[in-house]
């Protein structure tokens, strides 16, 4: 497992950038963290990093978003999804069947549904207000 700490949200972005490039697609990466951690800005620059430069924010509501670069993108938002029911709602399983990246916030909610080669990124928070902490396993930023 790789740790990587960040200062900033800019910096929490270029991490995303730096993980884009070495996908190809059909991964799923998951990410575990709290409110406030960074799940989104972490997203976000994974996104401009498949060259998807604008309309990236949390899918709280509508529990997944589209995005369309270098590779598709879906970006689930799992903090409402507390049953097997629940998941099944959002469609979640034919989406893994796709050549696209899914990109799941609040992967914690659904940790027995996740592939077992998913990349896992858990985000903690740092010494100041602004570090952030990610444990990375399965891709080498």
């Amino acid at each position: 497992m790789l740790e990587i700490v960040t200062d900033s949200p800019a910096q929490t972005e270029e991490l995303g950038r730096r993980i884009a490039q070495k996908l190809g697609g059909g991964e799923v990466l998951a990410l575990f963290g709290g409110m406030g951690m960074g799940k989104t800005a972490f997203t976000r620059g994974l996104a401009d990093g498949l060259g998807i430069s604008s309309g990236v924010s949390s899918p709280t509501f509508a529990l997944v978003n589209e995005y369309h670069g270098r590779l598709t993108v879906y970006h689930f938002d799992m903090f409402r999804v507390d049953s097997w029911d629940d998941l099944y709602s959002t469609g979640f399983f034919d989406y893994l069947d796709t050549e696209a990246v899914l990109v799941i916030e609040w992967s914690e909610n659904i940790e027995g549904a996740l592939p077992p080669d998913a990349i896992r990124i858990e985000i903690a928070a740092g010494k100041t207000e602004q570090e952030r902490v990610f444990q990375i396993e399965g891709i080498e930023p």
